[in-house]
């Protein structure tokens, strides 16, 4: 049997993966939210049985969610900080600016092979 051909990982090569730093900070922020949720979820069954857990509780569960918030925004953050600093090649766009330029060389060209003498520019406000 040939182990070393069978791979556990196989990467898709048709989605790109998210950068590193990008998907450290989302996961950061998938741990928190969880656990925020979790804090939220043992304080409301702590207040349904009257327990004074529930007021200490209930301020780190505040805490938390203020913690989950910033971490959301830092994945945001990051994202655009690599998108910025590694520049996201785009295929459509590339495409479309070969197309412009293509585009306009021909019309350069073909506004060179008419050779029309200059006409001054006439304001039409004037009424001319």
């Amino acid at each position: 049997m040939d182990l070393e051909q069978r791979t556990v990982w196989v990467e898709e090569t048709g989605t790109p993966r998210l950068a590193d730093p990008v998907r450290a900070a989302a996961v950061r922020a998938g741990l928190i939210a969880a656990g925020a949720l979790l804090q939220g979820v043992t304080d409301a069954v702590l207040a349904l049985g009257h327990s004074w857990l529930s007021a200490p509780l209930l301020l780190t569960t505040v805490l938390t969610s203020v913690i989950a918030t910033w971490a959301v925004l830092d994945v945001w953050v990051t994202r655009q900080v690599w998108n910025q600093r590694n520049g996201v090649v785009s295929s459509p766009s590339s495409a479309a600016r070969a197309l412009r330029r293509e585009r306009r060389r021909a019309r350069r060209a073909a506004h060179g092979a008419r050779s029309q003498p200059a006409r001054r520019h006439q304001p039409r406000h004037m009424g001319v």
